[in-house]
């Protein structure tokens, strides 16, 4: 069956009914599927157009949205197109991660070609980001002046299989070090360890409000203290709740509140997608790895199969993790002279390419 490919912009009903339609046909990740994607498109008034490969009949097979923007480099601004982004910093501020095509099952290689086809004959980039793709992703196969990979992070990962392996003891499985840590702050806590509770309806909104009062003033360049980034994720929340896609746990013990996490549950895994946790009580007190212990305990007693901090190489991800994935960013470039300009002056400068 010969399949084609073509961009458009569908009015927000029709995308939503063509977009879930496909998905339920679909093995994507959570990243590409209408939860996430809608409450990032109604949270930042996304316009993005739409990559839509079809059959013979005209269903579709995949579908991605594609950015358009002016971006900033060296030299100067570069057409620059996007992958499941904008291009613009603010939108994109939800990161996407296993990114790629919503594809139908077992359509991938045939769906992929023709989409790859497509972005080739669009005439209006210079420049395309490929953000959160897998490693090897049949994206890159797209033909290109220059394919520069800016950024490959680890994905820190428990597996729950070992934790029910090992009985339920998942300290087991880390470090002494790490082990350590977590049964000191526990004991200095005055207890096992902080109890989880899954938000109702009703609780979602008073707990995000907890989660930015704990994260304000935490680190420079803060999402919590971005509007839009707070309403994109109260409606993540709320949209992913009635399915169960995804979860808001708050963790306490006898001191109080310890912590919350904003998780996304699918195929099996748990991902951890935000987090906010409270003060240290003690100089050993650790709230961020006893929630996450917890939180492990507690999707290992579920059944699932994986417990996910997402993409970061952040130390407290790598001390908790007992096995890994990887994600990659890269970008692809035609030739330009200001392009051809830019490479050669990075070259003489060993400067990395923009991301």
């Amino acid at each position: 069956m010969g399949f084609s490919a073509g961009f458009s912009r569908p009015d927000r009903a029709t995308l939503a009914q063509r977009w879930q339609a496909l998905e339920a046909r679909s093995d994507a990740s959570f990243f590409l599927r209408w939860t996430w994607v809608s409450a990032w498109l109604d949270s930042y008034a996304v316009k993005s157009e739409l990559l839509a490969v079809t059959d013979e009949a005209g269903r579709d097979v995949a579908l991605a949205l594609v950015g358009h923007a002016m971006q900033r480099r060296l030299l100067g601004r570069v057409a620059t197109i996007s992958l499941n982004q904008t291009g613009e910093a603010a939108a994109d501020r939800p990161y996407v991660e296993y990114n790629g095509l919503l594809v139908e099952r077992r359509q991938e290689a045939g769906a992929y070609a023709v989409a790859i086809d497509a972005l080739a004959r669009r005439r209006d980039w210079r420049a395309l980001r490929l953000s959160g793709i897998a490693p090897g992703s049949p994206l890159l196969d797209l033909p290109a002046r220059r394919k520069t990979r800016v950024d490959a992070s680890p994905v820190y990962q428990i597996d729950l299989d070992a934790v029910r392996g090992a009985g339920g003891d998942y300290l087991s499985l880390v470090s002494a070090n790490t082990r350590s840590q977590i049964r000191r702050a526990m004991k200095d806590r005055g207890g096992s360890g902080p109890q989880a509770e899954r938000a109702s309806l009703d609780m979602i909104e008073p707990w995000l409000a907890e989660m930015a009062a704990l994260n304000a003033g935490r680190h420079a360049d803060n999402a919590w203290e971005d509007a839009a980034f707070r309403a994109f994720v109260a409606t993540l929340v709320a949209r992913g709740h009635a399915d169960g896609s995804v979860e808001l746990l708050r963790f306490t013990d006898s001191h109080g509140v310890v912590g919350l996490l904003v998780n996304f549950v699918q195929a099996g895994a748990a991902m951890n997608y935000q987090s906010a946790f409270a003060e240290s009580v003690t100089a050993k007190d650790k709230p961020g790895l006893l929630c996450h212990a917890a939180a492990v305990a507690h999707y290992a007693e579920r059944g699932l199969a994986r417990y996910s901090l997402l993409a970061g190489r952040d130390r407290y991800k790598q001390s908790l993790s007992t096995c890994e994935d990887g994600l990659e960013w890269w970008v692809l470039e035609r030739f330009s002279p200001r392009l051809e300009a830019e490479a050669l002056l990075r070259r003489l400068l060993r400067r990395p390419a923009s991301a």
